[in-house]
């Protein structure tokens, strides 16, 4: 029996009732549970002064400082908190380049001045940590001797506890930032970016005469998809182990092409898993709305409902935690990689973004009069500009190796960003620019009202899944960004660009106001060069289409397909200004983004090159070479028995054709040997990555290509790996 066949019969011997819990766990029902684990509002209010809980609730709603007082005081009363739910040790819960999360535990006990343990935790040790950074990405941030970093609590993201079989841990959102001050994580530059939001947005509606709102920020709604294997598979296959995809694997005879996985019935074992995942993550205080079967097989998704940017973010990284960590107690593997599987469906984040303000209000929703349209349509364009115009930056936001396979191969979506508004919103906007007027129903239409300006449709915006960046009634989905990634990126290239748009239609109205024009005219001046100029970015068709990108390509659309091509755009001026001008992200730290990004790019695509050679050496290469000797041997055996010629020369053709495959399994094999050699010690990051995407990449593809054709020609006895019939459809 060989090590795939152990792993079959592993599997088939699960049995489903080891997985159903006790009902009395179940009995308490969502809202029961729901944030028990979180540092809340409601908590805060036990637990901490009431002085201190109203300060701690201003800073976190509208910003400030925490002085030595109150962190003194919150430390208090978290620690008390935290030891009641049975936690021992607390963490500062950190984001690092990595785009996983880090932490450092330690532990609440010290001792007194008679050596007697005691239980202490003060402000100093909430508000800052001092983990080492030596070992973490800097991109030349710092030098690996310099081994300082820190970590500083942000108040605005609840801190929470973490329950595991022999206790708790209190972990504490912070950001991570060198000596210097220098972010050296992924949190800063989005709080950055809310920020930023916050400042142009309250001068948009400062303009409109709302001198109540106190602030703006952006909201998102992450869906996560994944993908979910038996351990036994996925324990078989080292590069599942090693790089999170199979690097090798011919196609299932069914794969996705029956559509019957999508919102199909979830298996029992599956909905098993996901109801204790989501029991964990309701008392985290996170809302998850939505489960269900996504398009291929395997694959399912989890959406929770909006929040703000930034707890978003951290409820996305502990939605993935979670579901690993339960996964595992199921005898599951989650897989997160973009494409773990060729030829199907891969995975990503759908990124619902929006905008709202401390009254309630979604800005990117129509309103009930024309004034409210007007300023509907303010956000609305100054959104679409901001993607017209910062296009390439939003792009390399989401740029990884993982996802390549999904954006530079036109799935879900394709590489070139574009905005999809839905009929009715594009003949409105064309009407704005040409002065016209729109004529619908009144059950569909909000009349707007003002001179020039055409109705409003509320609500009726169609979705086109083809579409990067669609706006779906009341909010924009970006649907580019990769399941294993962390959203902040994305959502820091949003806010940013969006942010930089709104500064520039403030400065604008403010100017024409100050021309003697009325309110309407000032903006709706804005508002049509705006769209003229943004025209090229509006997309309504198919966008996986060859023609579209041709018309891309006219219009002037850049197409990144490949890393080492969108990582550029990082460092262009337009986009170092962008960032810069709201102190989103230094020239600096900028510059050591894109050195961090190219060198995970080319060390992750030597991992895969180095994992595709171990299998296709030690692996593949001894199994259909002792299968070539058994059809050899079958053919001689044939001619022992003096049977008739055509059975024979049959039988040679199979050999002949199959040993051809053995040699060009031996090319390829050498052929990428020794590209890797030839790469040797380049230094020059950029070069390095081109040459990983376009040497080594190919051949990597070509291995696979003949590997999988040994794959099918080979007894299914001997093939050593996991098959995809085997892992996509039995669990």
């Amino acid at each position: 029996m060989n090590a795939r066949e152990e792993a079959f019969k592993e599997v088939l011997q699960r049995n489903i009732t080891k997985y159903i819990q006790n009902k009395e766990k179940l009995a308490n029902g969502i809202i029961d549970i729901f944030g028990i684990n979180v540092f809340n509002e409601s908590t805060m209010i036990k637990y901490l002064p009431y002085k201190a809980y109203k300060k701690l609730k201003k800073i976190i709603d509208e910003g400030g400082v925490i002085d030595e007082e109150l962190a003194e005081a919150v430390a208090h009363g978290v620690k008390e908190w935290a030891i009641e739910k049975g936690a021992t040790h607390f963490t500062h819960w950190f984001q690092p380049m990595t785009g996983l999360t880090a932490e450092k535990h330690d532990s609440f006990i010290d001792f007194d001045k008679n050596k007697i343990p005691i239980y202490r935790f003060s402000g100093k040790n909430l508000r800052q940590g001092e983990p080492d950074a030596s070992s973490f990405p800097s991109g030349g941030l710092r030098s690996t001797f310099e081994a300082r970093g820190y970590t500083a609590w942000d108040p605005t993201s609840p801190m929470f506890i973490v329950e595991n079989a022999n206790g708790a841990t209190l972990c504490i959102p912070t950001m991570f930032l060198s000596y210097n001050g220098e972010a050296l994580d992924k949190k800063t530059p989005l709080l950055r970016s809310i920020e930023a939001i916050n400042k142009t947005a309250l001068r948009i509606l400062r303009i409109f005469g709302n001198n109540t709102a106190t602030r703006v920020y952006p909201t998102v709604g992450a869906e996560q998809e994944y993908f979910l294997i038996d351990k036994a598979y996925y324990y078989k296959r080292p590069d599942l182990v090693l790089t999170g995809r199979t690097l090798f694997g011919a196609p299932s005879p069914k794969g996705q092409q029956m559509e019957d996985h999508y919102f199909g019935s979830i298996k029992e074992r599956v909905l098993a898993f996901m109801q204790e995942a989501e029991r964990e993550l309701y008392k985290l205080g996170i809302p998850v709305k939505t489960r269900h079967n996504e398009v291929a097989p395997a694959q399912f998704e989890i959406a929770p409902l909006f929040e703000e940017a930034n707890i978003a973010n951290d409820h996305n990284q502990l939605i993935m935690e979670v579901l690993k960590k339960i996964a595992a107690k199921y005898d599951f593997v989650l897989l997160l990689h973009e494409k773990p599987f060729a030829g199907l469906n891969g995975s990503g984040k759908h990124n619902n973004w929006s905008l709202s303000d401390s009254e309630g209000n979604n800005l990117l929703d129509p309103g009930k009069t024309p004034h409210e349209n007007l300023q509907f349509l303010t956000f609305l364009v100054a959104t679409i500009k901001a993607v017209y115009k910062y296009g390439d930056l939003i792009r390399a936001s989401v740029a990884s190796a993982g996802n390549d396979h999904r954006l530079g191969a036109n799935e879900a979506p394709p590489a070139i960003i574009s905005v999809y508004l839905g009929e009715q919103l594009t003949q409105i906007l064309e009407a704005i620019v040409n002065n016209k007027k729109v004529e619908y129903t009144d059950e569909q239409i909000i009349q707007l009202g003002i001179s020039k300006l055409p109705i409003i449709l509320k609500d009726v915006t169609d979705r086109n899944r083809t579409s990067p960046f669609a706006f779906t009634g009341n909010k924009f989905e970006f649907r580019a960004v990769g399941s294993s990634m962390s959203i902040a990126p994305a959502n820091t290239a949003i806010n940013t660009a969006v942010a930089n748009i709104l500064d520039e239609f403030a400065n604008e109205i403010e100017n024409n106001l100050n021309q003697g024009m009325d309110l309407n005219q000032a903006v709706m001046k804005v508002l049509r060069e705006a769209i003229k100029e943004s025209k090229p970015v509006l997309f309504d068709g198919n966008n996986y289409s060859p023609e579209w990108e041709e018309e891309a390509k006219r219009r002037g659309l850049p197409n990144y397909k490949t890393t080492p091509e969108a990582l550029k755009a990082l460092i262009s001026k337009k986009n170092i200004e962008a960032f810069t001008k709201f102190g989103v992200l230094s020239k600096k730290e900028i510059e050591s983004r894109y050195n961090i990004y190219l060198e995970q790019y080319s060390k992750l695509l030597n991992i895969e090159a180095e994992t595709a050679l171990m299998i296709a050496k030690t692996m593949i290469l001894p199994v259909v070479q002792r299968y070539q000797k058994e059809l050899a041997q079958n053919i001689s055996s044939l001619i022992a028995a003096n049977l008739n010629n055509e059975l024979i020369q049959n039988n040679k053709k199979l050999l002949e054709q199959y040993s051809n495959n053995v040699k060009e399994l031996l090319d390829k094999i050498e052929k990428l040997e020794n590209l890797l050699t030839d790469i040797g010690e380049e230094k020059d990051i950029q070069k390095k990555a081109e040459y990983y995407c376009y040497k080594i990449l190919p051949a990597m593809n070509d291995l696979r290509k003949v590997v999988d054709n040994l794959e099918k020609e080979t007894d299914d006895a001997y093939w050593p790996l996991p098959k995809y019939r085997e892992m996509l459809f039995i669990c």
